[in-house]
């Protein structure tokens, strides 16, 4: 009797494990929904921006401004910018970035390019830390959902280090929320920026669903119709002083949406891996309970015949 009592308290100890990972699951569920009523609300000044961009464009030469944050300059050394995650539980999310920073750190090297990492998130922070890597600034305890206040902090610390000669460009790797159970690790560019860059392409965002009692993302395109600026608009200032004052805007919006990205990769992950968990609680839970009824069963047995046995010998 003493098995059937261990193989009942493990089965209690799965059942309860399975609730927390079921409850995890449903959590990280509405965050993502949280993630994707955001992008939603911060599309609308996205959007003006990119059409007073992409008037600006049509009056000017971008190449011919010269303009702080378009200057290309002699690359001696990068800094490069990581987003990570504060928290665990959610697969190979924060591995596969930080494999991947650490693969583009050599690529530099390799190149004889200096380089320095800004770092969002603990995992990250905690990881190269330990490894006693050069690291400029850290941001942790960022709200699991990313607010536009939180990518203006981190965006000045990019500007002050590029506009100070710190770094000569600036790379921000992050991961590209693709789906549910799809997320990849990218390289992009942010700094200096580029006409080709604040060109106007179409964007699409997700929607989280369910289908037959199941969580999935369904993505859609959107298109952004621009028209550009009417020929007889004057400006009151220089329209090259517009477009550095609307430059560091643009720089945030791009970090905002990266941070956006990188939170909905990281519940999805998160989402995908309790999953995973309840699974295989479900699955362990009907094995032990399999062992448990063929214990039951062996000892019940094992019981008839010692009665039996006793009865024999009380005949004799």
């Amino acid at each position: 009797m003493a098995n059937l009592k261990v193989i009942r308290d493990r089965i209690k100890s799965v059942k309860n494990t399975k609730k927390i990972t079921e409850a995890m699951r449903l959590v990280a569920a509405a965050k993502v929904r949280r993630a994707q009523e955001q992008v939603t609300a911060t599309r609308p000044f996205a959007d003006r921006l990119a059409q007073v961009l992409y008037g600006l464009q049509a009056r000017l030469k971008f190449e011919d401004a010269d303009l702080p944050l378009l200057k290309q300059r002699q690359v001696e050394t990068v800094g490069l910018l990581v987003v990570s995650g504060d928290r665990g539980l959610c697969g190979a999310y924060n591995s596969n970035i930080i494999r991947r920073a650490e693969q583009r750190a050599k690529e530099l090297q390799a190149e004889g390019i200096a380089y320095k990492y800004i770092l969002v998130g603990r995992k990250a922070v905690q990881y190269f830390q330990r490894r006693e890597q050069p690291i400029s600034a850290v941001y942790t305890g960022l709200e699991q959902i990313p607010s536009a206040a939180e990518a203006s902090n981190i965006a000045d610390e990019l500007l002050s280090l590029f506009l100070s000669e710190g770094v000569d460009r600036v790379e921000l790797i992050y991961t590209k929320f693709v789906s549910l159970i799809s997320s990849r690790p990218v390289v992009q560019t942010l700094l200096p920026l580029t006409p080709q860059g604040l060109e106007v392409t179409d964007d699409e965002i997700f929607r989280l669903t369910s289908r037959g009692g199941s969580f999935e993302v369904a993505r859609e395109k959107v298109e952004t119709p621009v028209k550009g600026l009417p020929r007889d608009m004057l400006f009151e200032q220089d329209p090259v002083q517009i477009l550095d004052a609307l430059l560091p805007l643009y720089l945030n919006n791009q970090l905002l949406r990266a941070l956006q990205e990188s939170a909905a990769s990281e519940l999805a992950a998160r989402m995908t891996s309790m999953n995973n968990a309840s699974d295989n609680a479900s699955a362990l839970i009907g094995t032990l309970t399999l062992v448990y009824n063929k214990a039951r069963q062996a000892a019940i047995t094992q019981e008839i015949l010692e009665v039996v046995g006793g009865a024999e010998a009380l005949k004799g």
